[in-house]
């Protein structure tokens, strides 16, 4: 007889602290690049890298597209058939998401005369044409209860990043020092991710329908890019309504407060997915989400707390005095990282009940009421997008998470 060994589940704190160590280590490097970007270039030249990297960032959340859940909720008999599929998909997503990412470059050029800008876009979608070689395994990986290392990698190549971007600015403080590293690192994620959990496909295990990929991943990508438009949908308001140098104001802001406390709920997101999946679905689902936001309420909302009172102290000592005045919008933004967290739970329970359809149409009335509130407030300058972004928010939020759990649960 053969004994067959599985690995122990990881503890959900357990993964939570790999993945916030992780994500919290990634935005500190992110923040020490932003320190120094905010030391050697000047308000427009942040409103440029503001504006590539919301767009980017929107861009790349379409990556996210409920594949690699599909690989990880696969049962043990359709593994190889899901990952070959997936592998497919991966790479035409990719492939055309770095085409659509040059087509909207191009209309910055030709319609916005921001070449530069246009320029800086493609080169940070380079990235997406080496994703799709290391997302199986990543996602493998993930279902193997191998988060540490995943995290570890991802938060890696993020740190590598900014510090290429450091050295960048220091021989070279132009806007592109910020954008080049993220085209300069993916390589490094793909390999690292292909020696972590090695695969091939295995044609002889045929492929998974289509058709499962396409309504839960048609749901979740709709979900991802919304969610992708909330949270950089703010970079294109705040530049419209009050200028470049205004937007690199808020983009300094943002990084700084709400950048870092959201990390906390990233990888609140990333870790509670698999814990979720392992349990049955219906009322033991219910009761380990019961217990992850029992969780967030002790461990992770009052840490982000403790960083809002402290920003007034922590931004003229990291950032230099010049953006002290700014440390009240710092404060402010981090704490809209609290709802999040809590709606971040709630979303990755319906993702793990196969009810993407109700994630989605929660997600799309955040989004609306969040970005209204804000071009609403934006005329009136940044300290009113700060308080409306925050109540907007946290309001539509907290009330789409109590209104699934009691009226839709």
């Amino acid at each position: 007889m053969t004994l067959v060994l599985t690995p122990p589940r990881p503890s959900l704190l357990g993964s939570i602290a790999v993945w916030a160590a992780s994500e919290a280590a990634a935005k500190v490097a992110r923040i020490a690049a932003t320190m120094m970007a905010a030391r050697m270039l000047m308000p427009e030249q942040l409103g440029i890298i503001a504006l590539v990297l919301a767009t980017g960032e929107m861009l790349k959340a379409l990556a996210e597209n409920g594949v690699g859940q599909r690989i990880i909720a696969a049962p043990d008999a359709m593994l190889e058939a899901t990952c070959n599929t997936a592998y497919r998909l991966f790479r035409f997503w990719c492939f055309g998401l770095f085409g659509f990412a040059c087509l909207i470059a191009a209309g910055f050029d030709q319609l916005a005369d921001a070449r530069e800008t246009a320029i800086l876009l493609i080169v940070f979608a380079v990235q997406f044409l080496f994703m799709p070689f290391g997302l199986v395994q990543c996602f493998r990986a993930m279902r193997a209860g191998r988060s540490r290392s995943v995290a570890a990698i991802a938060g890696g190549q993020i740190i590598l990043s900014a510090v290429l971007a450091i050295v960048l600015l220091a021989l070279w403080p132009v806007a592109a020092a910020m954008v080049l590293p993220r085209a300069l690192t993916a390589p490094a994620w793909t390999l690292m991710m292909r020696r972590l959990a090695p695969w091939q496909r295995q044609p002889e295990a045929g492929y998974a329908p289509l058709r499962p990929f396409v309504t839960f991943g048609g749901a979740v990508l709709g979900v991802e890019a919304v969610k992708a438009l909330r949270m950089q949908a703010d970079k294109f308001i705040i530049g419209a309504f009050l200028g470049m140098e205004a937007l690199g104001v808020w983009f300094f802001a943002f990084n700084a407060g709400l950048g870092l406390a959201m990390s906390f709920s990233t990888a609140f997101g990333l870790a509670l997915f698999p814990h979720l999946c392992a349990e049955r679905a219906g009322q033991d689902r219910r009761t380990a989400l019961n217990g992850a936001l029992r969780l967030a309420a002790i461990a992770v909302l009052p840490i982000i707390v403790l960083q809002s009172a402290l920003a007034p102290v922590y931004v003229p000592i990291i950032f230099g005095e010049r953006w002290s005045e700014v440390s009240d919008l710092v404060s402010v933004l981090c704490l809209a990282a609290g709802p999040a967290v809590i709606w971040t739970a709630v979303s990755q329970w319906l993702r793990a009940e196969d009810r993407a359809g109700d994630d989605l149409r929660a997600a799309v009335a955040i989004t609306l009421l969040t970005v209204s509130s804000l071009a609403l407030a934006a005329p009136f300058g940044l300290t009113a997008s700060v308080y409306a972004y925050l109540a907007a928010s946290s309001f539509a939020q907290l009330g789409a998470a109590v209104f699934i759990l009691r009226f839709r649960a």
